[in-house]
């Protein structure tokens, strides 16, 4: 029953998503066509954000932000939220099902440095619940989004550039689990019909949330600690290269190859890269704002054997060239554009 009921609901939905999709630089959808969104763990870095961008193009009751923590009032007043946990495969279907959700963005996962010192949550949450998604997503024909990262790769990997496909052998929870939702979307997809899509982030910047628990966070919280008290210690090496982007591009990225036509997908996992920089690197560029910032490094060495283990730098030349993928920021403009809102931000909080 499963079974059928799989294959007849993904029959269904390429029938009728066929005809809906559209690339983000083209008319929006018209009323009856918008998507209606499920985001889950929604109050981590990126759900609040793309909820924000969902809204602007889709209506905001046509986005429902979800998650296991109480949010705060500026969220819960900006558009529906709802109670949801991905292990609660009962209460997974009930919302997909009363609020007709068609594309469903899966944000909820611990991160690597996080990951590893609950790697029995970062199971449950990483895989089982990835489980319970993707069955969900297959029944009712959904559109489905799940982020994968540079940590699905691994110190046997090619690091300058990784490109989309080569060897995958990453030693964190949070990697393995990320390897695995690529693959098993994939299989859905092969096997079911399900509209799987995945990119690959970088370490993702943004100055409206805090840390949460990553081993690119360094490249965040430099940002307010050299704003509040001009001094930062970081736990990376100063040579240490990583990917990084800024989130406007991020959540941009993430609409862009979700409404992108599936025709034009070679892939169904793509890379995504803006900039690679060291905390040296960043450090020059933070000076030029702030020229008297004392850097010291005290090397936590379980994040530096993760960081030494993902890639220097991302070859995205598939994304760029399948649905013209472009970054806007470079080192420069996501330095300049954090010290903007991270000012504004400090400058209210005096004036309070």
């Amino acid at each position: 029953y499963i079974f059928m009921g799989l294959m007849l609901n993904s029959l269904c939905s390429s029938l009728v998503t066929s005809g809906s999709d559209a690339s983000f630089h083209s008319v929006s959808f018209s009323e009856t066509d918008h998507p209606k969104v499920l985001i889950t763990g929604g109050l981590g870095q990126l759900g609040v954000g793309l909820a924000k961008l969902l809204r602007k193009r889709f209506g905001k009751n046509n986005v429902i932000l979800s998650d296991i923590r109480k949010p705060p009032s500026h969220v819960f007043h900006s558009g529906p939220f709802i109670y949801s946990d991905i292990l609660d495969y009962k209460n997974l279907r009930e919302i997909v099902v009363n609020n007709r959700i068609t594309w469903l963005v899966h944000y909820s996962a611990l991160l690597s440095a996080v990951g590893e010192s609950n790697v029995a949550l970062a199971r449950a949450v990483n895989i089982t619940g990835l489980h319970n998604i993707l069955d969900i997503a297959a029944e009712h024909g959904l559109r489905l989004f799940v982020p994968s990262t540079i940590g699905a790769f691994g110190p046997t990997s090619p690091r300058n550039p990784t490109p989309d496909l080569c060897v995958q052998r990453p030693r964190t929870i949070y990697g393995v689990s990320k390897v695995h939702a690529e693959l098993m979307g994939e299989y859905y997809h092969h096997r079911y019909g399900l509209d799987f899509r995945c990119l690959r982030y970088p370490g993702i910047i943004s100055a409206d949330s805090q840390p949460g628990g990553g081993t690119t966070d360094y490249a965040v919280q430099i940002f307010h600690d050299a704003v509040k008290t001009g001094k930062f210690e970081c736990n990376l090496k100063p040579d240490t290269q990583l990917p990084m982007m800024y989130i406007d591009d991020c959540l941009r990225a993430t609409l862009e190859v979700m409404e992108a036509p599936a025709e034009i997908l070679s892939m169904r996992t793509y890379n995504i890269n803006a900039m690679s920089f060291t905390p040296e690197e960043l450090a020059q560029e933070v000076r030029k704002q702030l020229p008297d910032l004392q850097m010291t490094y005290e090397v936590d060495h379980i994040r530096q054997a993760i960081a030494d283990s993902w890639p220097m730098n991302f070859d995205d030349s598939n994304a760029r060239n399948d649905w013209g993928w472009k970054h806007d920021y470079d080192l420069p403009e996501l330095v300049q554009t954090m010290f903007n809102f991270i000012g504004s931000e400090s400058r209210v909080a005096q004036a309070n």
